[in-house]
């Protein structure tokens, strides 16, 4: 086709990551174009969000147009996607800081294993997004850098740790975001975000740097998009596999739990939270499910037996790091980390695993709140020790016990708060049941639609 006779495709990143590999692999948009655009919205919002700890400007130019020569471009599933890589993972030429002071400035040598699969895919690495220090926090705000902000709302966090890549997303600066997950950070920001997020259980995703296993077996690594088919399409690319892109709607009807009861005594989810539950259980049984009000068991210890690995695997990512450097709450969580590191056991040990994946033979899905409330304001936890710290977070997420318990789960938005920023609810399965948790969260998104774009003032979109 003649350039010049193309159609205008609109504004390219408000688009799906699908639809964008489609315009580039039927070469009706450029891999440079797509990448240019993004670059130039970057430009446009990022100052005020602060969502990267490095934009890759002219390399993914000069990728982009390398990809653009490629005679198997059609082949490639996610040809010429621009992806956010949370700067935890490795990418060749740039510097791996995990939101931290005490981290080398030194770029890294080669890409990542995940990076790596990626690029293979056809994606271009657009820039690397920002975290709280070493991944611990659910808020994004590093003594390191300038506090990531949600597009939704400036005035809130975006989550975290996955808040920079989440806050990209959302705001059109990156198709698809790659995130980790010890406790909740890759379900955490994309309920503070609208996105829909997914957790693999261990084993599906290599982990990054080739580990065997990360705090203690709580880690995993999986995608963000603002599409669950883009991020069932990105999980098949990160795992190799082809067997969870083009999720449809259950072919039956499942048996599904719903709880707002939270994992920890006393805490409890607000009044829109819970109605967005309800409302999303309403739903699910008007399409045919079976929706069964029930807890899982959480024991009343499940708080101490989460934090001894979070705080061990903490020491762990600390050991070999300029101590001084650090902020005074790492400092003080990798010391006791390391006293905690010769009695912590792996997580797959841990009695809750069994005890919920006996749970689990009676559902299919357990679906709670991602959250008690939504996206808390930055600040919020400026100034305080790591035990206080710990505790308020702790109330505020629904997320660990499934780290725990080494079991897939996922955060799909479901609504907004009065001041419009967006909810999030938790579904959680058993072993094996990432293609259950895509297929209902897909069906989710036929029935009860969200915006895919949080709003950018003074950014034009389609």
């Amino acid at each position: 086709m003649d350039e010049r006779a193309r159609p205008v495709p609109g504004d390219l990143c408000a688009r799906t990551a699908r639809e964008m590999a489609s315009l580039v692999q039927e070469r009706q948009v450029s891999p440079v174009e797509l990448v240019s655009a993004h670059l130039e919205r970057i430009a446009a919002i990022d100052p005020a969000l602060g969502a990267f700890q490095v934009v890759r400007a002219n390399k993914a130019v000069a990728e982009a147009a390398a990809l653009a020569e490629r005679a198997d471009l059609a082949d490639l599933p996610l040809a010429g996607v621009p992806v956010a890589i949370k700067d935890n993972v490795d990418v060749a030429g740039e510097p791996t800081r995990m939101g931290s002071a005490a981290t080398p400035p030194s770029p890294a040598e080669a890409d990542d294993e995940l990076v790596a699969r990626l690029r293979a895919a056809g994606c271009v690495v657009i820039g690397k997004t920002q975290l709280p220090e070493l991944a611990i926090w659910p808020f994004t705000e590093p003594a390191a850098a300038a506090a990531t902000r949600n597009p939704w709302n400036r005035s809130r966090t975006p989550g975290g740790s996955t808040g920079g890549g989440a806050a990209a997303v959302a705001a059109g600066l990156a198709a698809i975001a790659l995130g980790s997950d010890g406790g909740g950070s890759i379900r955490i920001p994309a309920a503070c975000c609208g996105l829909f997020g997914l957790k693999p259980a261990p084993g599906l995703v290599p982990l990054s740097g080739g580990l065997a296993e990360h705090w203690l077996g709580l880690s995993a690594f999986g995608p963000l998009a603002r599409t669950v088919a883009d991020a069932a399409l990105m999980l098949d690319v990160l795992a190799g596999t082809t067997s969870y892109r083009d999720p449809n709607p259950p072919e039956r009807p499942l048996r599904i739990a719903f709880s707002a009861r939270h994992p920890l005594v006393g805490a409890r989810a607000d009044q829109a939270t819970r109605a967005a539950l309800d409302e999303a259980a309403g739903l699910l049984r008007d399409a045919g499910h079976d929706l069964v009000p029930q807890s899982p068991p959480y024991p009343p210890t499940l708080g101490l037996r989460f934090n001894s690995r979070w705080l061990a695997g903490i020491a762990q990512d600390a050991s070999g790091l300029d101590r001084s450097a650090l902020e005074p709450r790492t400092r003080k969580m990798a010391a006791l980390g390391a006293r905690l590191s010769s009695r912590a056991r792996p997580a797959s040990a841990d009695r809750f695993a069994s005890q919920a994946a006996d749970w689990f033979t009676g559902y299919d899905v357990l679906m709670t709140p991602t959250l008690t409330r939504t996206a808390r304001p930055v600040g919020t936890w400026d100034g305080k020790g790591w035990v206080a710290t710990m505790l308020s977070v702790a109330n505020w997420i629904y997320t660990p016990p499934w780290n725990l318990a080494g079991l897939p789960a996922a955060s799909v938005p479901f609504g907004q708060d009065e001041d419009g920023v967006p909810i999030g609810l938790q579904l959680v399965g058993p072993a094996g049941s990432e293609a259950t948790l895509l297929s209902l969260a897909s069906q989710i998104e036929h029935l009860r639609p969200w915006p895919r774009l949080a709003p950018s003032p003074g950014v034009p979109s389609e």
